[in-house]
C-alpha cells in the first residue's frame, strides 16, 4: 500500500503545543541537566556530528549507571525548530524494538537538544566503511532484517494509526545496540499521513540524502513509501558490495 495524497499541512513549529501523551512519554530536560551530563559538552564526549549538530555521550546524576546520546542543535545548522519538533512528535509516538528510543528533549531559549538511548555499536555506515571491525554475514543479515521490520512498522502505522515515511533511510541512520540489533534513527525529515486510503502520494519539498534518494521522488516531489524502500535497497547494496552509496566527489557509485 502507498500513502494517500495529503493536502493538509502538519504544523511542527515550536509554538505547536505538545499533546498530553507526548508529555507523559518524553522527559523534558533543562539545559543545565544536559550540560552537567556531558561535562559542559566537553569535546571528549562528542561521538558524532550530523546535519542537526553534535552528538555527545552523557550520564545523568539521577541515573549514573546508564549512558545516553545527547544531540544538541548547532546554531549554524541548516536544520532547526521544524526538524526538532518533527523528531520529538514522531518518536514520542513510536515504540518498536527496531526504532531508536527517544528519552526526552530540551527546548530552552535558543537551545534545542534531543536525548536518546545510547547505541553502543554506532552506525551501520561506520562498520561498513570506517571501522576496523568486520561484521559476519549472520550479523549483517540480522541487521538488515531488523531495519526492514522497523520500516514495516513505520509504513503500516502499527503504533500510530498513521503511516510514517522516514524520507532519509541510509546506513548512517541505522544504529546498532550492544547486541548489534538495528535501530532506525533520525526522524527530522519524516512525513505522516493516513493509511486507510489506496491512492498515491504526499506532495512535499524534496529532501533527503544524495545517493539514497528515489529518482522519481527527486524529479516529481511525489513522496511514497516506495521512496523509503528504494533507499533501503541502496543500503542493501552497500551491505553486499561494501561500497558507499556515493563517492567522495558527490557522484553516484555504479
Amino acid at each position: 500500500m502507498i500513502l494517500t495524497h495529503v493536502t493538509a499541512k502538519y504544523d511542527m513549529t515550536p509554538s505547536t503545543p505538545l499533546l498530553p501523551a507526548l508529555e507523559h512519554q518524553c522527559r523534558c530536560f533543562s539545559m543545565a541537566e544536559l550540560s552537567s551530563a556531558t561535562d559542559n559538552f566537553d569535546e571528549k564526549w562528542c561521538i558524532g556530528q550530523g546535519g542537526f549538530g553534535k552528538v555527545y555521550k552523557g550520564m545523568f546524576s539521577d541515573d549514573p549507571t546508564s549512558i545516553y546520546a545527547i544531540k544538541r542543535l548547532d546554531f549554524m545548522s541548516n536544520q532547526g525548530a521544524t526538524e526538532f519538533w518533527v523528531e520529538v512528535r514522531m518518536l514520542s509516538r513510536l515504540r518498536h524494538c527496531n526504532i531508536v528510543p527517544l528519552i526526552g528533549y530540551c527546548n530552552e531559549g535558543k537551545e534545542m537538544a534531543l536525548v536518546y538511548e545510547y547505541m553502543h555499536n554506532g552506525t551501520l555506515y561506520d562498520h561498513l566503511h570506517k571501522n576496523d571491525t568486520v561484521l559476519t554475514w549472520s550479523q549483517l543479515l540480522k541487521i538488515c532484517i531488523g531495519a526492514a521490520r522497523g520500516l514495516d512498522y513505520l509504513h503500516t502505522g502499527t503504533g500510530t494509526q498513521q503511516g510514517v515515511i522516514h524520507r532519509d533511510v541510509k546506513s548512517s541512520n541505522i544504529l546498532l545496540d550492544q547486541n548489534y540489533a538495528a535501530k532506525i534513527a533520525d526522524f527530522g525529515l519524516a512525513k505522516i499521513g493516513p493509511i486507510n486510503q489506496t491512492h498515491t502520494h504526499v506532495i512535499t519539498t524534496v529532501k533527503g540524502t544524495f545517493g539514497y534518494m528515489d529518482p522519481n521522488y527527486f524529479y516529481t516531489g511525489r513522496l511514497t513509501r516506495k521512496s523509503d524502500v528504494y533507499a533501503f535497497g541502496v543500503v542493501l547494496f552497500e551491505v553486499l558490495s561494501g561500497r558507499p552509496a556515493s563517492d567522495n566527489s558527490g557522484s553516484s557509485s555504479s
